[in-house]
């Protein structure tokens, strides 16, 4: 099959998994033409099947705002008819779904018909979604789409809620490919970033306010009292100042080690013992769900779909939003003894195996199958 996949290729959650999807789907044969203004930061190396192509936005001065989605839509319809597509699967809806939308319409003029999946990843709904600049576009797109998938429950019932949508939305959960992760620990790397035998907690973000990163910072504080810790922080964004600040507040940055944006975290995780995620909400969780699959539990609050990924008292423990002191509890409970965290680490690595790819990409296929059969049945 011919899959035209439309992602963003930075950093974010939905970016890495469209761009892993396509990767596992041209090892299984398929041919995969990923659409974006820039090559995904995770296609890093030449692939069979995988092919590229770039979305050029002309700087007209005309313009205050170049406009992305008529250039993607415009590709879209390129490549969908000098390769033969059969299929656009987009991910993120804003703006892709429209975009998708309007190629798929030129595209019918010219007597080829195409079908999209749409797939939601989180903020395109719950936080861009619901601005009332968006929300009728989305809405269309949406109800347009030849199937709509969200990659947890939460998301699905925030979708239908928020947009009163009336299209079935299909719940295909996020993944990983456990082989990926088998990645030996490294002692030397350990003492580096712990050079007295300290226990390491890990926390991965894009560090919106959403991801209350602050909270990260006092959880952590009231840990290293009782157990001594080192904090490592994998990510940069705009909450960078209040970070750097409330550390100093607290006289914690020495025991902080910021190590910027890394396109892949394998190895920083491979030496953590805890990973921390006190998100506002998280429509999934892929990081946790990253940290899990190389045996670190989990600590997270109980918002969106992350009770859908983190099992209380099994692959970690989970708290309400903001209540920094029942999470410092939790997460000096995993630490106190070896034996405990031992535990804690085979439950998340076990949790891990339920969303490894080689199980949710059957889902996927099916799904083309299903899409491409009736588009073929309609046309």
């Amino acid at each position: 099959m011919k899959i035209g996949i439309v992602c963003y290729p930075t950093f974010g959650g939905s970016g890495v998994v469209a761009t892993e999807l396509g990767k596992a789907l041209a090892l299984k044969g398929h041919q995969i033409h990923f659409i974006t203004y820039s090559q995904p930061f995770r296609l890093s190396y030449f692939t069979e099947n995988i092919f590229f192509h770039e979305v050029n936005v002309s700087d007209y001065p005309l313009f205050e705002y170049q406009p992305y989605e008529s250039a993607l839509a415009s590709k879209i319809v390129d490549v969908a008819q000098h390769e033969a597509l059969d299929l656009l699967h987009v991910h993120y809806a804003i703006p892709h779904a429209s975009a998708a939308l309007m190629a798929k319409n030129i595209l019918a003029t010219k007597n080829i018909h195409i079908p999209f999946i749409t797939t939601l990843h989180g903020t395109d709904i719950t936080l861009v979604g619901r601005d009332p600049a968006f929300l009728p576009v989305i809405k269309y797109s949406l109800e347009n789409s030849d199937a709509v998938t969200a990659v947890s429950e939460s998301l699905k019932q925030d979708t239908l809620s928020i947009f009163d949508l009336h299209k079935e939305v299909e719940v295909i959960p996020n993944f990983i490919d456990l082989r990926e992760y088998n990645v030996n620990f490294d002692k030397c790397s350990r003492h580096r970033y712990a050079t007295n035998g300290e226990k390491i907690m890990i926390h991965i973000s894009n560090f919106r306010k959403v991801k209350r990163v602050d909270d990260v910072l006092r959880v952590f504080d009231k840990v290293r009292k009782q157990i001594p810790t080192k904090l490592i922080l994998v990510g940069d964004g705009p909450e960078r100042a209040v970070i750097d600040k409330l550390c100093r507040e607290l006289d914690t940055c020495g025991d902080i080690i910021s190590v910027g944006k890394i396109a892949d975290p394998k190895d920083v995780l491979s030496i953590a013992d805890l990973f921390i995620l006190p998100s506002e909400t998280e429509s999934f969780g892929l990081a946790a769900l990253e940290a899990m699959a190389m045996k670190i539990p989990v600590i997270s609050t109980n918002t969106g779909g992350l009770p859908e990924l983190n099992i209380n008292g099994v692959t970690g423990y989970m708290s309400n939003v903001g209540d920094v002191d029942d999470m410092a509890k939790n997460a000096i409970h995993i630490l106190s003894d070896e034996t405990t965290l031992a535990k804690f680490r085979e439950g998340a690595y076990k949790r891990a195996e339920d969303f490894d790819i080689t199980k949710i990409l059957k889902e996927y296929e099916t799904l083309y199958d299903i899409v491409v059969k009736r588009n073929k049945a309609l046309a």
